[in-house]
């Protein structure tokens, strides 16, 4: 698409919601340091779950485990976050197909952390679902559906055939 072309309203959406994404990610989760490292340790140690024998074998209490997962997670979002910003310096410069490659990516980087990491992992093999306290379930439901429906959106801008 040439800079003189104008943009499509699919175009501008996924600018923009990739944008709001990456500025999410950058903002909420990697700046706030000390909560989100308490939250991560209080998971992983299982200590405000229900302490099933059954389950209770599967905590991680070991500061220097916990916090060695806090910084895993941590580089994933600021690589999502990077990779974000520059599918949405890539839409802004109209560049869409490299634009809609790179998002795709950011995206699934987050689907990937916030369902398989937090959802699955977090939720339902270390309990997170049983703490009142240190329960991160609907906020990790929400990052992973505002990545989904982003990634539709961006998807949606793709080239169409004649039929």
């Amino acid at each position: 698409m040439s800079a003189s072309t104008p943009r499509t309203a699919a175009t501008l959406a996924a600018t923009l919601l990739t944008a709001t994404v990456a500025l999410y990610i950058a903002l909420g989760n990697i700046t706030d340091f000390g909560t989100n490292q308490q939250f991560v340790r209080h998971v992983l140690a299982m200590d405000t779950t229900f302490k099933d024998d059954d389950l209770m074998w599967r905590a991680v209490t070991g500061r220097g485990l916990q916090d060695a997962a806090y910084v895993v997670i941590i580089v994933w979002e600021t690589v999502a976050a990077l990779v974000l910003v520059h599918g949405t310096w890539l839409w802004v410069r109209r560049d869409d197909g490299r634009a809609r490659r790179v998002s795709t990516y950011g995206l699934l980087m987050l689907m990937v952390l916030f369902g398989a990491g937090f959802i699955a992992v977090g939720g339902e093999w270390f309990a997170m679902w049983q703490s009142k306290d240190w329960n991160g379930l609907d906020a990790a439901t929400r990052v992973f559906l505002l990545s989904g429906v982003v990634l539709v959106v961006v998807q949606l801008t793709g080239e169409r055939s004649a039929t």
